[in-house]
Formats: structure tokens, sequence, C-alpha cells
């Protein structure tokens, strides 16, 4: 059966060993502000239209996506410890000002039963070295960030929101990853759909945030007084080279301003999210 969805229309270059990219907000069922392929169960879509959504796209993957309950912290879970599961039973995360929307223990958002479910980890990246073990970020203006080693042996995807970022996701997830590969070759990364230094405007708090001199260069003044235009896709390259990882490609795709692809928080708080995943394709 033909679902209407083309699998993660927005990549980037070919990776040994990866496959990675980010879905749109077209192909799915649902409808309103979250039209029509809204794939979280926390920002007051119907449950089941989610679902389907999520059934869609798994039937192109090449198993259920590792979903995360994410909260713009620095936990990295370990996807192959893990039970990964298809749905999130009694979890609300936050939505992308960073505040929650309250849970409801074993039912969806709308207090639909979300039968055989499987609560997924409180973390805001994953690594995998596990063939086929695919990995999820949902954003809807934060950073989805894929990584790997230059073979493609060990991949890790974070979620690099202000505050995630500026706390060290992107840091906690590379040392995680160096941990399983001590000895790679060297590292690649994806910075995938995000909102663009012209549409996000923030505080002096996030500008204080970031206090090294050379994160500086990445806020603009903003259009009033106090106010900054902040570039976080920028800021995301900036870390990585820090860590030492020089290959970086680039959407390049604001988030807000493409609402005929994308669900975006800052232009529609009450819309989806998108999912960036990758996964290490199994060896032949």
């Amino acid at each position: 059966m033909t679902t209407g969805i083309s699998l993660l229309p927005i990549s980037g270059a070919a990776w040994k060993g990866v496959r990675y990219g980010c879905t749109t907000r077209l192909g799915g069922v649902s409808t309103g502000h979250w039209a029509s392929l809204n794939l979280a169960l926390h920002v007051g879509d119907d449950p089941l239209a989610v679902l389907e959504n999520r059934r869609r796209l798994s039937a192109a993957l090449p198993g259920e996506p590792f979903w995360l309950e994410q909260v713009h912290g620095t936990v990295v879970a370990d996807a192959d410890a893990l039970e990964c599961g298809m749905v999130s039973a009694g979890c609300a995360p936050p939505d992308e000002s960073g505040q929650h929307a309250g849970s409801r223990a074993g039912k969806g958002v709308s207090g639909v039963a979300l039968a055989g479910a499987v609560r997924p980890p409180r973390a805001d990246a994953a690594v995998t070295t596990q063939a086929g073990r695919v990995l999820v970020i949902m954003t809807a203006d934060c950073v989805p960030v894929v990584i790997s080693d230059v073979e493609g042996r060990a991949l890790g995807m974070a979620h690099a929101g202000w505050r995630g970022l500026a706390a060290g996701v992107l840091e906690s997830t590379f040392t995680a990853l160096r941990a399983r590969l001590p000895r790679a070759g060297g590292w690649r990364a994806w910075v995938g759909p995000c909102i663009g230094q012209n549409r996000f405007e923030v505080g002096d708090e996030v500008r204080q945030a970031f206090s090294g001199a050379e994160e500086a260069r990445y806020f603009a003044p903003g259009r009033i007084e106090g106010k900054w235009q902040a570039d976080l896709a920028g800021l995301v390259c900036h870390r990585l080279a820090m860590m030492g990882v020089y290959d970086v490609g680039f959407s390049g795709l604001c988030t807000y301003e493409r609402a005929d692809l994308f669900h975006s928080y800052r232009r529609s708080p009450a819309g989806g999210r998108m999912a960036t995943l990758a996964w290490r394709a199994p060896q032949v």
C-alpha cells in the first residue's frame, strides 16, 4: 500500500555505512494545526492520527525508531541496551519552548490508552553501534544533529535546542561515541533543518548562555534593544569543530520560513513535529 511518505526526503551527501535524513510535514493523516505528518504525541493532536503517522514512517524503516522523551538536557541513551517501542506511554515531553505539557500515566495525550506502549528513555541524544537500530530526534525549530565515525561503525544523534546546546548535549553525545569507538579514524556530522538566524530572536539569557568570545559572532543585534538574532546552526557547527568534527553537512533549510515543508514552534506553537532519523546500514 502506498503511504504517501517519501522516506526522509531531506538529507545530505552519502555516508559510508549510514542512512539518515529528516521527514517533512507531508504525507500523514493529521489535520488542522498538525497537518499532515505530525509525529509527536504531546502536542494535542489526535493520538490515533499520530500512531498512524508513525506506522507509515516505521513501515519504510529497517526497524522501529528508538523514540526519546526529549527534555532539553544532556543525557545520552544507549539504544543498544534499552528496549525501543513505537509509541510512548504516559509521556508528555516538553515542547520547543522547554515547557512540559504534563503526562497521563498509561494514556496518550488525549486520554487514549496506548496498549503495549513502551515509555521511552528521558534523554536528548542516543548512540548505537548496532546495524539497523534506528535513532530518532523530533524537532520543530531546534537542531537535529547526526554524528558518526567516517567508517559508519558508531552512530549518534542529538537534539540541540539552545538550552541543551549550551549545557553540552553535543559534547555528551561525542563522548559516548568515542567511548564505543576510541580508535576512530575521524568523525562527520549532519545538521538538519532548524530555525534560521533571521527568525530566531532571543533575549540576553540566551546570549549569556554562550559566553565564549568565539561564540559571540553567532549573535547579531536584534530588531529591538536587548534582543539578539541567534545562529543556532552556526553554534552547533562551532561546538562540533571544538570537538574535532570538521566534516559537517547542512540542510540549509529554515523550519520557520518553509511552512510548506516543516512544522515550526516559533511560527505556530500549536503545530506538530518532524523526525530526523539515522541508522547503520546492515553489512552486506
